[in-house]
This record gives C-alpha cells, structure tokens and sequence, in this order.
C-alpha cells in the first residue's frame, strides 16, 4: 500500500460553486463525518495535508484518533480557479467553459492555475508524502485526486469522481 487520497468532507455552500482555494467553512455534521472516516480507515504511518481548513481539520481530527502529527504540504492545494472563485457554476461564461475544455490541459480562461500546472505540483507533493513512512494519508482534494489518478496511468481519471469523505489508493514511486 503506498498512498491513502482522502477527499475532504462536504463543506457548506459548496453545491454548485467553484469553490478550489477558497477556504470555505466545514459542513454542519462535520464531526461525526470526521469520526466515522477515522474509524472506517486502514492504519497508516503518517499524515499529510492540504493547508485548507477543509482537509486540515479533517486530518487534525484523524490523527488525534491514531497520535499522529500532521505535516501540512501547501503544493496539496486545490487547483487555483482564479476569476472563477467563489462563482456558481452556472454563472461563468459559456465562452470561458468552451475554452477551457477545447484546450484542458493548458487553457486558463479563469486566470489561475492549468490543469497541467496542478499536475506537476501534484506530483511534487505526492513525491513528498510517499518519502516518509508509508502507507501515507494525504487529506486533499478532487483535484489532487484526479491528477495523482492520471499520473498512476488510469484511464479518464479526469472525468472520475471521489465523493466527499471518501478514499482512493494509489501506487506511488
């Protein structure tokens, strides 16, 4: 077992909005979420997380469960969707939407991050937390999580989806 890639809990208002970097607060059930995923996951080693409240809670609430400290790694981050921050989907233009997918790996209508951008930072980061003692938790995002997918060889990662509070096992390096 190399890599645990835990997907943060549901935060609130986050139905329908681009939400990447923006730190929104935890959902109102957070706690027994955070309780019942520190019960139902396998042992590991160590703990890293996104610096965002949203997975750094979580991995705080984890690891008081196993008395492990919690590295934070800031290239854990979700993607950067600058001017789409904080936007519902539905709002942003369809012309920007187009663009984007019409060129995915490399279009940024947004302003932030690529997709190819939060590639290589995620493969730096994955790098790090599968240097220390394994199996590793990595409490981050849906975007880190299809990434880490893509990079492991597995077909149409991006379109795959990790529903909130859930894990995936990747093989890493």
């Amino acid at each position: 077992m190399g890599l645990i890639l835990l997907r943060h809990t549901r935060p609130e208002g986050a139905a329908g909005l681009c939400y990447g970097r923006t730190d929104l607060s935890l959902g109102p059930d957070f706690d027994h979420e955070a309780a019942t995923i520190a019960a139902r996951l396998p042992a590991v080693a160590r703990i890293v997380s996104s610096p965002l409240s949203r997975c750094l809670r979580l991995a705080q609430a984890i690891a008081r469960t196993r008395t492990l400290p919690v590295q934070v790694l800031p290239d854990l981050i979700e993607m950067d969707f600058g001017t789409w921050e904080n936007r519902a989907w539905s709002v942003i233009s369809r012309s920007e939407i187009d663009a984007w997918s019409e060129d995915f790996l490399d279009a940024r209508p947004h302003g932030g991050e690529s997709v190819r951008q939060l590639a290589a930072r995620t493969r730096k980061a994955l790098d790090q937390a599968a240097a220390g003692p394994r199996p590793t938790l990595v409490v981050t995002h849906a975007g880190i999580i299809k990434a880490a997918r893509v990079a492991t060889g597995e077909a149409d990662a991006w379109q795959s989806e990790t529903a909130f509070g859930r894990w995936v096992t990747v093989d890493w390096p």
